[in-house]
């Protein structure tokens, strides 16, 4: 079978496909003649279980086949929540001291789907887009582009998943201009994006999300609730028995959404003993509602971040395999005062977005922009402490961003550079993301020059250069390899504490600007008392000496205000100082030209 687009076949140089690397399974598709398809394996199936057995050294199965093979315990699911994620924390156990990591996991099952790709269209396919969570961090985002690339794909973008449903979404409806929100909830994740689609354009406004939120959490809590209706909730299980409650914890998670009770039953689960019972639906939703919650509060964010309201919107686009879930349909039909929009295939939506970005790509599409952002700040620490942001959050990818920096002291002859990510306004209160040493030659205090530039890909990974202007040399710093591991219940804490400590965190970044500006003065007016002594009289001089003690006490107070008021009248102060020496520093020069004009 041999695909073809614009009369032509497509050749293994041409084509690009496009990947939605999911959770729970996985997808690959490509642009025919204009239509994104998706490509089914030798059996029909366009679906392939994100699930990887690794049955021996070198020997792994992949897809539908793995999944039979869970009582085995080598058998992974659900390894995304993982990726990106560095040391052991990041590794799977398969019991036998093997372990795995997920991007391990992730590469195999691309090679499962590459080797469809090149089944379906007889040739071979090196290029892909790969879809991710909008609210992946750096290392995340890097881990995916090197599984991709382990299993034999040149990546050509990486793209957000919510942003790609919302091409599937906005691909007939190009000629209209429309606001629309993507609900996004998938096995394992969540993302939520506010887009504006206008003739060909999609730009995202703004997104939020949680990659450990999602279905698999919804199974977690209907397997408790079975086990507690059969009285098995304190009982030890068998990798075996696990395995096979797991397929009808599924089973009736599925038909919930279909009928208001389910009876479950596990035959023969231990010897002769079967488990059998029944759910009801209003207990399942019961269960989930503190994780629905979690949706609804990321829907908040993004529309304050979007700045726009919720009747403001056109649509709300479901995309994802748990928005079959009747609860999460009420919940965003309550939540945005709307009936959600279900015409886009929960499974295929976003393999069918990235297959018609990997068109945009490859030119099979001429008139479509993709413009997506950035979901947390990037910045710097700066002198005092405090966070600079170089590039906020929701600003459009790909950007750059860049400011001049000086020497804090005289005869510095290096600067830390100090990459932050994160909502707060001290440095102490963000993530770090790397450092580097930046040398320069050394200069007098605020002389020396050294340039930062952030440049942030359309794949969102971020490479940071620091130049020394005097000398044109560059330093870089990949960020990818330095990126650390943030959970997502700490992003979500961070972006609460920066709203709820919003009056409390600028008054600490005023402060600390402040208290440098007083550290500043201290010395400089030590060195004006005591080259123009002869200028103060001695009520004058214990009047400056008394202003010095004020603004030392203002700083142990940590008064904004106080230190302020103290810091202007302790200027004010020696206003009439600087003015003699000044005008002595200008006798003695006219004196040395004259004498040397006399010479």
């Amino acid at each position: 079978m041999r695909f073809e687009g614009k009369g032509a076949a497509m050749s293994a140089d041409t084509v690009v496909v496009g990947i939605d690397l999911g959770t729970t399974n996985s997808a690959i598709g490509v642009v025919d003649a204009g239509i994104p398809i998706l490509l089914a394996d030798f059996e029909g199936r366009r679906l392939v279980p994100s699930a990887v057995d690794f049955v021996a050294e070198g020997q792994v199965v992949v897809g539908h086949e793995a999944l039979r093979r869970r009582a085995m315990g080598t058998v992974v699911t659900s390894a995304k929540r993982l990726m990106g994620v560095r040391g052991d924390a990041g590794m799977i156990s398969l019991g036998e001291k093997r372990e795995v990591g997920a991007e391990e996991v992730a590469t195999e099952v691309l090679k499962a789907l590459k080797q469809i790709a090149e089944n379906r269209l007889e040739h071979s396919v090196n290029r892909a887009v790969i879809t991710v969570p909008a609210y992946f961090n750096d290392a995340q985002r890097a881990a995916t582009r090197r599984a991709g690339e382990a299993a034999g794909f040149v990546v050509e973008r990486l793209v957000a998943e919510p942003t790609a449903a919302a091409l599937s979404y906005g691909l007939s409806r190009l000629g209209e201009s429309s606001r629309v929100a993507v609900y996004d909830l998938g096995g394992g994740t969540f993302d939520v994006s506010v887009l504006e689609l206008r003739e060909g354009v999609f730009e995202v406004l703004a997104t939020a999300g949680d990659t450990r939120l999602g279905g698999d959490d919804f199974d977690n809590a209907l397997e408790s609730l079975m086990l507690r209706a059969v009285g098995w909730a304190e009982r030890s299980l068998t990798t075996e028995q696990v395995a096979r409650f797991r397929e009808e914890v599924i089973r009736v998670k599925h038909m919930l959404s279909e009928h208001e009770a389910v009876a479950f039953e596990v035959p023969f689960f231990e010897g002769n003993e079967s488990l059998t019972g029944s759910v009801s639906r209003e207990e399942f939703q019961q269960v989930i509602a503190s994780d629905l919650e979690k949706t609804a509060k990321l829907c908040r964010r993004v529309l304050g971040d979007a700045q726009i309201e919720a009747t403001e919107l056109d649509a709300v686009v479901l995309v994802g395999g748990s928005t079959r879930i009747p609860a999460v349909q009420e919940l965003v039909e309550r939540f945005f005062g709307k009936k959600p929009d279900l015409s886009q295939h929960p499974d295929e939506a976003i393999a069918l977005g990235a297959s018609i970005q990997a068109g945009i790509l490859c030119g099979a599409y001429q008139n479509l922009l993709l413009l997506d952002v950035t979901p947390l700040s990037l910045g710097i620490e700066t002198v005092g402490g405090l966070m600079n942001v170089l590039i906020p959050r929701n600003t459009t990818i790909p950007c750059k961003a860049g400011e001049m920096f000086t020497n804090a002291q005289a005869g510095q002859a290096e600067m830390r550079v100090r990459v932050l990510q994160g909502e707060r306004e001290l440095a102490k209160d963000n993530w770090e993301l790397g450092k580097f040493n930046v040398r320069f030659q050394a200069a007098a205090r605020g002389q020396a020059r050294v340039g930062v530039q952030f440049s942030l890909n359309a794949d969102g990974i971020l490479e940071v250069l620091a130049r020394d202007t005097s000398t044109g040399e560059d330093t870089i710093l990949e960020i990818e390899s330095a990126a650390v591991d943030v959970d997502d219940e700490e992003v979500e804490k961070m972006v609460n504490e920066s709203v709820e400590h919003a009056f409390e965190d600028m008054s600490a970044r005023h402060f600390a600007e402040v208290r440098m500006k007083a550290e500043e003065l201290l010395p400089a007016v030590e060195v004006a008392m005591e080259a123009g002594g002869q200028f103060l009289s001695d009520e004058e001089r214990k009047v400056l000496m008394s202003a010095k003690e004020e603004v030392v006490q203002a700083i142990d107070e940590e008064d904004v205000a106080t230190l302020k008021a103290k810091v202007e009248s302790l200027d004010q102060l020696t206003e009439e100082l600087a003015a003699h020496l000044v005008e002595e520093a200008m006798q003695q020069h006219l004196l040395e030209k004259m004498a040397a004009s006399e010479e």
